[in-house]
C-alpha cells in the first residue's frame, strides 16, 4: 500500500503542477490519460494474469511453470505497448481533438500523450513485472523500486513542468518527459530484480503453449474489462465538456482527490486477495481461499469506508489543495463527495475482484465493471443530467451508482460462482503440460 500511495501521490502532484500552469493544462492531461489508460489496462490486464498464475504455482511449488509464465507475461506486455507507441506519435494531437477541446488544450494533450505513451512498452513490462513479484509473495522489491521511481517522477515534474531546481521550464511537456522516464527506470530495474538472485522469481525459456492459453484465459477479460472503462470515460468527459471545461476539470480533481486519500489501500487489498487466494488454492485449501477473500474485502470496507466518509466531510478543503478556481472547487466539492460517499462499495468491487482474480476468474468483475460504466457512469449520467435535466448532478449520482451497482455484481460472483473449480482444473492443466 505504501507503493499505491506514492504512486498515487505522484498522479496529484502532476494535477497540482498542471493546475499552476493553467485550467487548460489540466483538462489537456486529464484528456490525454483517458488515451494513456489504454496501454495502462493492458499492461493490467496482462499484469492480472501474471499474478494469477504466479500465485497458484507459487502456492502448489511449481517454480518452472510459475517463472515461464512470468516471461511469457513480459515479452507479450513489451510487443502490445508498440502499436500503442505509434499511436500517440502520429495520432496525438488528433486524439484530443476528437473529444471537442479547444486549440490551446490541443496542443498541449497532444504533446504530453506522444511522450507519455513512447514508453508504453516499458510500462507494460513494468506493471507485469511488479504483479509477477506480487504473487509470488514479494511485494517489498516492487514497493522499493517504485518508491525511487515515483520520488523521481515528482521531482522531475515540478523540476520540468515549473522550472524548480535550476531545470528548464517546460510545462505539460515536461511533466510528460518525467513520467516517461519513470516508466523506464522502473522496467529496467525490476526486470533485473527478477534476473537476479535476489528474488525467487526468474526467467525461463517460453515454450508451454498451455500457459500462453491461459495467460490469455485470464488476461483477456481483465484487458476488456479496462478498455470498458476507459471507453466510457471518452463519452462521459465529453458530456461534462457540455457542461464547460470547468465542470470537466472539476472531475478531474474531485477525482484525483478520492484517488489519493482512498486508492492506494483500494488497490493494496486488490493486490492482497488475489495472492493470498491465489496461494490458498495452489496449496489445495478452497475454503481457506474463500475465507480470505471476504476478510480483505471486510477489511476494504472498514478503512476505506472511514476513509470515504472522511473525505466527503472535508472535500472542500481538499479540493482546494489541488485547486482553487471558484468554479472548479463549486463543481469538484461533489463529485469528490460522490467519490467518498460510495467508497465502501467500490473497495467491495475492487477486492473482491481481486480475489476473484486470484483463482484465475476474470469474467466476472468485466461484466460488473462493463454494466456499471455505460449502463450507470454513462447512461444514467446523460438520462438524468440531459433528457431529465438535472446537469451535472446527474452525472454525481452517476459515480455513485456505477460503484453501487459494479460492487453488488462481484459480491454474487464470489458468493455464489464455481471460481475455486476453475483455477483447480487450470493448474492441473499446467501440471500435466
Amino acid at each position: 500500500m505504501a507503493e499505491q500511495t506514492l504512486r498515487t501521490l505522484m498522479r496529484t502532484v502532476d494535477v497540482l503542477v498542471t493546475a499552476a500552469i493553467s485550467p487548460a493544462a489540466v483538462v489537456a492531461v486529464g484528456l490525454a490519460d483517458l488515451y494513456a489508460r489504454f496501454p495502462l489496462r493492458v499492461g493490467l490486464g496482462l499484469g492480472g494474469g501474471a499474478i494469477s498464475l504466479s500465485s497458484q504455482d507459487t502456492g502448489r511449488g511449481a517454480a518452472v511453470t510459475r517463472d515461464e509464465a512470468i516471461t511469457q507475461a513480459i515479452i507479450l506486455g513489451a510487443l502490445a505497448g508498440l502499436p500503442f507507441a505509434a499511436f500517440g506519435l502520429l495520432f496525438g494531437p488528433a486524439a484530443i481533438r476528437l473529444l471537442g477541446a479547444n486549440p490551446t488544450v490541443v496542443d498541449l494533450g497532444g504533446t504530453y500523450l506522444a511522450v507519455v505513451l513512447l514508453t508504453a512498452p516499458a510500462r507494460h513490462v513494468a506493471l507485469i513485472a511488479a504483479r509477477s513479484l506480487q504473487g509470488t509473495g514479494d511485494t517489498r522489491t516492487p514497493m522499493y523500486v517504485n518508491a525511487v521511481s515515483n520520488v523521481g517522477n515528482i521531482l522531475g515534474s515540478f523540476g520540468l513542468g515549473l522550472g524548480y531546481f535550476g531545470l528548464p521550464e517546460l510545462g505539460v511537456f515536461g511533466v510528460g518527459v518525467a513520467t516517461a522516464s519513470a516508466n523506464v527506470f522502473t522496467s529496467l530495474a525490476l526486470v533485473a530484480a527478477i534476473a537476479s538472485r535476489h528474488t525467487t522469481a526468474g526467467f525461463a525459456r517460453p515454450q508451454s503453449t498451455v500457459i500462453t492459453r491461459q495467460l490469455f484465459v485470464v488476461s483477456v477479460p481483465k484487458i476488456v474489462e479496462g478498455m470498458s472503462s476507459a471507453l466510457a470515460e471518452f463519452p462521459f468527459n465529453a458530456l461534462l465538456l457540455t457542461f464547460g471545461t470547468n465542470v470537466n476539470a472539476a472531475f478531474q480533481i474531485g477525482r484525483r482527490a478520492y484517488q489519493q486519500v482512498t486508492g492506494p489501500l483500494s488497490r493494496g487489498y486488490s493486490v492482497a486477495a488475489n495472492v493470498v487466494v491465489g496461494q490458498a488454492l495452489g496449496e489445495g485449501d478452497p475454503a481457506r481461499a474463500r475465507f480470505d477473500g471476504w476478510a480483505v474485502a471486510a477489511l476494504g470496507l472498514l478503512t476505506v469506508g472511514s476513509v470515504g466518509f472522511g473525505l466527503a466531510y472535508f472535500a472542500r478543503p481538499l479540493v482546494m489543495l489541488l485547486d482553487d478556481n471558484p468554479e472548479t472547487l463549486r463543481y469538484g466539492v461533489w463529485f469528490a463527495r460522490a467519490y467518498g460517499l460510495s467508497a465502501p462499495f467500490l473497495v467491495a468491487f475492487v477486492a473482491l475482484s481481486g480475489a476473484l482474480q486470484g483463482a484465475s476468474e476474470t469474467r466476472v468483475p468485466l461484466v460488473a465493471r462493463a454494466t456499471g460504466m455505460f449502463g450507470f457512469l454513462l447512461g444514467f449520467s446523460y438520462l438524468a443530467g440531459v433528457v431529465l435535466d438535472w446537469g451535472v448532478t446527474g452525472a454525481y449520482w452517476g459515480v455513485a451508482l456505477a460503484n453501487v451497482w459494479m460492487a453488488a455484481v462481484v459480491v454474487a460472483g464470489f458468493h455464489w460462482g464455481d471460481w475455486a473449480s476453475r483455477a483447480a482444473g487450470m493448474m492441473a492443466e499446467r501440471a500435466d503440460s
